[in-house]
């Protein structure tokens, strides 16, 4: 019986054994799956915390972006005007260039115009001189038979001057020319008549004594003189009168000092002028000055 007692104590506490065990194993099991669901809760909120960072992250970088693409839409409108302005400065200085050109083109064809009418105006020019030169020499060669103290043949601002003094045409104080006088002008009068392209001034000079008798004054007495002169030309040598101009200076042109006898003498003188005809000339000239206004 003891044995037996034995054998039951040793069974119940076996058994008491056994029942303590299970609820430990569970409650380990249960601590080990708290611990473990805390981890887990651990590692989502850390992974979420995580997610949080990347998403703010992902926001910061989209606001800079977006920051980018608007500063970027800024310099491109900026880029745009600036394009625009350009093409506007590019059109202005085609437009520029093309007026400059065309008026290069006008400027280029007026010099040349110029030039052409410059080259005529000294082939013109160039005339004068030789026809002035010629009229010189014959001239001189028509009248080389009188002294040098009688007349002279001379050029001056571009004319032949035929000066003939008072002792050769003229007595003292009149107006009445000399047989001598009126030989030398018979003389100047062929050569006009074979030459009817020369002009023909007439100037009556004087000395600074005024003038006593038949005139009113040394006005008169050399506009006297010149027409008498004219009239010689004119109706006696049978020079055109559309070609004579006949003109009176007194004593206001000398050519030497009044103070003593030999200038007064050789102011007391008759100028003839002679000179081509210029119509072309002045023609060429009158164009050229409408041009430039």
């Amino acid at each position: 019986m003891n044995r037996l007692i034995t054998v039951t104590k040793i069974s119940i506490g076996t058994l008491v054994f056994l029942s303590s065990c299970v609820p430990t194993k569970k409650f380990k099991a249960s601590q080990a799956a708290l611990q473990s669901a805390r981890n887990d809760s651990a590692a989502l909120a850390q992974n979420v915390s995580n997610l949080k960072n990347q998403v703010a992250d992902l926001q910061k970088s989209v606001e800079s972006k977006n920051k980018s693409i608007t500063d970027l839409d800024a310099e491109i409108d900026k880029l745009s005007k600036d394009i625009s302005d350009l093409n506007q400065e590019k059109v202005k200085l085609i437009n520029d260039a093309s007026s400059k050109q065309s008026l290069l083109a006008k400027n280029g064809q007026e010099l040349v115009s110029q030039k052409k009418k410059l080259e005529q105006l000294q082939a013109l020019m160039d005339q004068q001189k030789q026809a002035i030169e010629e009229i010189r020499k014959k001239m001189a060669n028509a009248l080389n038979g009188f002294k040098s103290s009688e007349l002279t043949v001379s050029t001056k601002n571009g004319k032949v001057y035929v000066s003939l003094q008072e002792n050769l045409l003229f007595p003292s104080g009149s107006a009445v020319v000399n047989p001598k006088g009126k030989e030398a002008l018979n003389k100047l009068a062929e050569v006009l008549n074979v030459n009817p392209d020369i002009t023909v001034d007439i100037e009556g000079h004087t000395d600074s004594i005024p003038i006593r008798g038949k005139y009113q004054d040394n006005w008169d007495l050399s506009l006297a003189r010149a027409a008498s002169i004219v009239r010689i030309l004119t109706i006696d040598y049978k020079v055109s009168p559309e070609r004579v101009v006949a003109s009176g200076h007194s004593q206001f042109e000398p050519v030497q000092t009044n103070s003593t006898a030999e200038g007064r003498a050789q102011n007391r003188r008759t100028d003839i002028i002679l000179s081509p005809k210029l119509d072309e000339l002045y023609k060429l000239l009158q164009n050229n000055s409408t041009a430039v206004k």
